[in-house]
Parts: structure tokens; C-alpha cells; sequence
């Protein structure tokens, strides 16, 4: 039977705002996705939330040269009932930025940049990543997945391209616990699974962009077969999430000429596979912890002994 809508027995509270730490990362991720004028006022309050936070409405419209309907609206896509609470939170961020952080190493990686400003500065955009990320998870829709997961008669994971690798690895350390898990990169082979699922299975889609058309195809035919779907990505308003029970969000560094938006997102997805198969292993670790100790043994003839060395003969 095709779910043509997603159905809940009542409708779910509104989660709360986002802390003020996690408003940078907000305009970060959905900023791509915001109109021009939106843009400019959410990229207005992340860089001065201080000055802003002193604003009226009118006064921060007058500033972005927009509307004061345009910053209500830009206030309440990053996850502020009004604007009143979206100055509140700038508020709270400014005073954390004024606690001693350290200035941000924003400069892109240049074509003659020596190898050690190289090191630093991906380091520095992975770490940032990752704390986005973090910062702009939906903890119950997490908790959610996991449950779903946890649960799972079958899992089936879709990705293409970069995020076809973090698909795969995903499905390695599913399995390693005893789920049934499998990766799709190959958009056929992905729907005539998709068609098999059925309501105790679990379909996950992973795509930054949230539109690539060989992902949401699986998803959606894994969804009418009433399968749980899940989808992490860096859109969360991109069509893919039309097909998804439960969204998980992924943050990106700024793209550039020498690091594209693959490098990033993939960092940022480890970081929620990562999270998806802890929290499923606590949820089954009854069984999860004798599938890891046999798999490490299954394994341990392939590794060469500390101190020790190989014969070849």
C-alpha cells in the first residue's frame, strides 16, 4: 500500500530554536537554499550577531536593505518561532564569541599555498564541519532513526558518487554488529531492491545536495512499500526529504576551486553514520557486542602479530 502522504497518529510538537551556538552553523546549511535578499540578512546577523542583536526588526531591515516581512521569514526558516527570539540568540552568540574564542582561519586554500597552510586550514574547515554538523542535529529525529534501525528486519542504504562511499560505510558497520545491511550505488540495482521492502525495513538515502535523482528514486519506492526512510542530507528542504520519515542534517565547509562540496559533506555525513551505528549498537548490545568480538576474531589471521612479521615464501 503506497503512502502518498506521511502519516502520524497526531501531529509533532514544534522542536525548540536552536541554541545560539548552532546559528552560524543554521546559516551555513541553509543558506544556499534561502532567496537573495534572505541571504543577505542571515549572513548579516552570523557576522555581527552583536551589533544586530541591538536591532529592531526595522532597523535590521533598513541595514540588509530588504523588509521587515523578510526578516521575520529569514528568522523563522532558521528555526525561530519570530524575530524576537532570533535576537535572543544573538545575543547568547555574541557573549560566546566575546569568551575568549580564538578568530576562525577563514582563507581559502590557494594554488601556491605551502603544504603546512594546506594541513591547517582543511584542518581547521573539517573541524568546523563536524561542529556545525553537531550543532544543527535534530536529536529526536536521531534517536528516531536509531530506533528504526535498531529494529530493522533489513536496512538498504543509497548513495552515489562520494556519498556511495559513505553508504558503504554505513552498511560494513551495520553489518559488523548483525544487521542485515546493504549499499546501493547502482540506481537500478537500488529501486528492484527498494520494491522488496516492507514495513519492517529500513531505507536510508544519503545525498548533500538532497536532489540527486538516483537516490529519491529508491526512497521513494522503498516509502509507497511503507519501509521507514531516512535521509541525510545537506538540504534540508531538497526533495529528497518529501520521501523521508526522518531528516538528519549535515553541514559543509564553504566550497572552493581546490576543495569541492564532496570533500566536506563526506565529513560531514561520517560524523552521522558514525552517530547512527553507536547509538544502534547501545540499542542492541545484547547481541551487537558478540557480533563485534566474532568478526574481530573472524579477522585477526589477516593481521600480522605486534612485533612480529610475515613469511613469504
Amino acid at each position: 500500500m503506497s503512502r502518498d502522504v506521511k502519516e502520524t497518529a497526531a501531529p509533532p510538537p514544534p522542536p525548540p530554536p536552536p541554541a545560539p551556538a548552532a546559528l552560524a552553523a543554521k546559516v551555513r546549511t541553509l543558506a544556499p537554499s534561502m532567496t537573495r535578499s534572505m541571504q543577505r540578512v542571515a549572513e548579516t546577523v552570523a557576522a555581527d550577531p552583536a551589533g544586530c542583536a541591538a536591532l529592531t526588526v526595522t532597523g535590521l531591515a533598513e541595514l540588509t536593505g530588504t523588509s521587515e516581512a523578510t526578516v521575520v521569514r529569514t528568522a523563522r526558516l532558521l528555526g525561530y518561532p519570530g524575530y524576537r527570539d532570533l535576537r535572543l540568540a544573538l545575543a547568547g552568540l555574541a557573549a560566546h564569541q566575546q569568551s575568549g574564542r580564538s578568530p576562525a582561519v577563514t582563507a581559502d586554500i590557494a594554488v601556491d599555498d605551502p603544504i603546512s597552510e594546506v594541513v591547517a586550514k582543511l584542518a581547521y574547515d573539517e573541524q568546523q564541519t563536524l561542529a556545525d554538523t553537531a550543532a544543527g542535529l535534530d536529536m529526536a529525529q536521531l534517536s528516531a532513526a536509531v530506533s528504526a534501525l535498531a529494529a530493522a528486519r533489513r536496512v538498504d542504504i543509497y548513495g552515489v558518487g562520494a556519498s556511495g562511499l559513505v553508504a558503504q560505510d554505513l552498511a560494513q558497520k551495520l553489518l559488523r554488529i548483525g544487521l542485515v545491511a546493504h549499499a546501493h550505488s547502482d540506481p537500478h540495482l537500488a529501486v528492484t531492491n527498494a520494491v522488496q521492502l516492507r514495513a519492517k525495513d529500513v531505507a536510508v538515502a544519503i545525498t548533500h545536495s538532497g536532489s540527486t535523482g538516483d537516490v529519491i528514486e529508491p526512497l521513494r519506492v522503498a516509502f509507497e512499500r511503507s519501509a521507514t526512510t531516512v535521509a541525510i542530507t545537506g538540504r534540508p528542504d531538497g526533495p529528497v526529504t518529501q520521501y523521508a520519515d526522518h531528516v538528519l542534517t549535515t553541514s559543509t565547509a564553504r566550497e572552493s576551486e581546490l576543495r569541492p562540496a564532496a570533500m566536506s559533506s563526506r565529513t560531514s555525513q561520517l560524523l552521522v553514520v558514525d552517530c547512527l551505528f553507536i547509538g544502534v549498537a547501545q540499542r542492541t548490545y545484547e547481541t551487537a557486542a558478540p557480533a563485534l568480538s566474532a568478526s574481530y576474531e573472524a579477522l585477526a589471521h589477516r593481521h600480522t602479530p605486534r612485533g612480529g612479521t610475515t613469511s613469504r615464501r
